[in-house]
């Protein structure tokens, strides 16, 4: 097929389907395969350029420097996150790199003084993630996401293809497990992310997001002390 034909989201059969030939197969020839099916332009990462972020990135980079990359600027990610983007930016060529920020006046409204956090998070990461990346996808067919099954129990299932709404999700690494990660990062000479070495495994906005300590999941510390687990963008 053409990699300029507009990109079909299909119905839940075709999902299984992709699903069955995609299951075993390697996370690069799942993005092949969407880049080939005009994924380049209708189904972008969406990257937090947090700690495993690297792996997708170099994969992406490889196929085609110019697919893009979504980045959710919430206005609250730690300095070395912002930092790290700016290195993989440049250490990989990427050349369509697109901020989603939230809207300035739904800012001044719900949170004038950058600190709704404090009193509802879920209401914070709707307005800084869950609502911005919602009005940008109005143009795109569906997103490439970092997930795996490892990383909590309600990822347990996680398939490589999934619907949601009207949109595609395609979640290429599903199926890695943490010495995946760290094996294409030794085997590419990958950058790290600072603050791993420090114990975040796991890494968001800086107000909600703490090390991880011994034994808990990658995800342990996003929102730690609350039942908060996802900030609503895969819910």
């Amino acid at each position: 097929m053409s990699e300029s034909k507009q990109f079909q989201v299909p119905d839940q059969t075709g999902v299984d389907s992709l699903n069955e030939a995609f299951g075993s197969e390697a996370p690069q020839a799942v993005l092949r395969w969407l880049a080939g099916r005009g994924g380049r332009a209708q189904v972008p990462l969406v990257s937090s350029f947090g700690a495993d972020s690297v792996v997708l990135l170099h994969m992406i980079a490889e196929i085609d420097p110019s697919y893009p990359v979504l980045f959710i600027d919430t206005g609250k990610h730690f300095y070395d996150t912002l930092h790290y983007r700016d290195q993989l930016k440049e250490h990989f060529g990427l050349t369509n790199l697109q901020a989603v920020t939230p809207d300035p006046d739904d800012l001044k409204e719900k949170d004038p003084r950058g600190a709704l956090w404090i009193t509802s998070q879920d209401a914070c990461c709707d307005l800084r993630k869950t609502v911005p990346l919602a009005r940008v996808m109005r143009n795109y067919s569906g997103w490439i996401t970092g997930r795996k099954r490892f990383q909590t129990n309600d990822r347990a299932d996680l398939n490589v293809f999934e619907l949601d709404g009207d949109k595609m999700k395609v979640n290429p690494l599903a199926s890695w497990g943490p010495k995946d990660v760290a094996a294409y990062i030794k085997a590419h000479s990958l950058p790290g992310h600072p603050l791993v070495p420090r114990g975040y495994l796991s890494i968001g906005c800086a107000p909600c997001t703490s090390p991880v300590e011994d034994g808990e999941d990658a995800r342990a510390g996003r929102w730690k002390g609350s039942d908060k687990t996802e900030c609503g963008l895969h819910i």
